[in-house]
């Protein structure tokens, strides 16, 4: 992936030589042109283009901040209720993720989002022990975690 950016910048890097125009658009439309090379390339390269990649992270920064905005809703609901009837609890999230900065993303998101707060790691890095402000079923818990960020941090890491 990082052979396919630095490619393109290279390229559009030529193409500001080549066309004598060293402005940003110059460099935008080299960029673009290179890009259509690396795409044309792609073949040649082990990985996946590395625009898939981009376009994965984009995703999931969008999706936490969808969960961001629901969760807060929903922890709001919770506070201004006369009466705080919760249920919360403690459950255990067996992961797919194997390095250990898609585990650390996967506990900072379920941290970052209200009502949800990741207590520790197992020792293997295989498990996940989460606390939940607001607890109903431990199997949609884990799956919705499983469907959404597990999911899409998948997605950012294939190669």
């Amino acid at each position: 992936m990082s052979l396919q950016i630095l490619l393109n910048f290279f390229l559009a890097g030529v193409w500001m030589f080549i066309t004598d125009n060293f402005t940003p658009s110059g460099f935008a439309i080299g960029y673009l042109v290179g890009l259509l090379l690396v795409v044309m390339m792609r073949r040649f390269f082990s990985s996946r283009l590395y625009l898939y990649r981009i376009w994965a992270v984009i995703s999931l920064f969008f999706l936490f901040l969808k969960e961001l905005v629901l969760s807060s809703f929903a922890v709001f609901k919770l506070v201004i209720q006369p009466r705080l009837n919760i249920k919360p609890a403690i459950f255990e999230l067996e992961t797919e993720l194997k390095h250990d900065w898609e585990i650390t993303l996967l506990a900072a998101l379920i941290t970052l989002t209200p009502g949800t707060l990741v207590l520790g790691i197992s020792d293997d890095q295989k498990k996940l022990y989460i606390h939940a402000i607001d607890f109903e079923d431990i199997e949609d818990a884990v799956s919705s975690i499983k469907n959404t960020f597990e999911r899409a941090i998948l997605e950012v890491s294939r190669s």
